[in-house]
């Protein structure tokens, strides 16, 4: 698995960004991602049960990635015209503000070493990754587990003071340098 310190894999796949018709798909790559901070998320499979769960959850977060200035990319295997079947079924998923990357080839997944290693799906993955391009905070669930919205805010914050920030640190509180 890619972690701490390394470069984010290079990547370029379709994406569902909208249910408007005519716009629903766009091609992604690491050229969206430049300059600035962006949060990958993974998740194992479309229809699912945990899944929408945390990606709603990240939609309800938007806002508070916006305001840091970070980019939101969802990602799993499943292609996009899935991802729009299951935006266009789940009331949770209609009004996402983010793209539903499809990885079908698994590049990305692979190519980060995320992937479940028997269902070859992908695991609950997120990253954290700096203007730069470099992987700062990376966090892996199994398939059964939900991940932490708030955790990754607060991480992205901490990552962003540049300091050193304490265990349970919040943004507003003081650090350590």
């Amino acid at each position: 698995m890619l972690g701490i310190g390394q470069k984010f894999p290079e990547f370029k796949m379709q994406a569902c960004v909208s249910r408007e018709k005519g716009k629903e798909f766009a091609e992604i790559s690491n050229k969206e991602m430049k300059g600035a901070w962006s949060v990958f998320f993974f998740w194992p499979l479309d229809f699912t049960f945990v899944c929408p769960t945390e990606i709603a959850e990240f939609n309800n977060e938007l806002k508070n990635f916006q305001a840091r200035e970070t980019k939101l990319f969802g990602v799993s295997c499943d292609s996009h015209f899935v991802h729009l079947a299951w935006r266009n079924n789940h009331d949770d998923l209609k009004n996402l503000g983010f793209p539903m990357l499809a990885d079908v080839k698994k590049e990305l997944t692979g190519g980060l070493g995320v992937l479940h290693p028997q269902e070859l799906i992908p695991l609950r993955a997120t990253y954290i990754v700096d203007p730069d391009g470099i992987i700062r905070w990376a966090s892996v669930n199994d398939l059964n587990v939900g991940r932490n919205v708030k955790e990754v805010i607060r991480t992205l914050d901490a990552l962003q003071t540049d300091e050193l920030c304490p265990c349970n640190w919040e943004k507003g509180q003081a650090t350590l340098g």
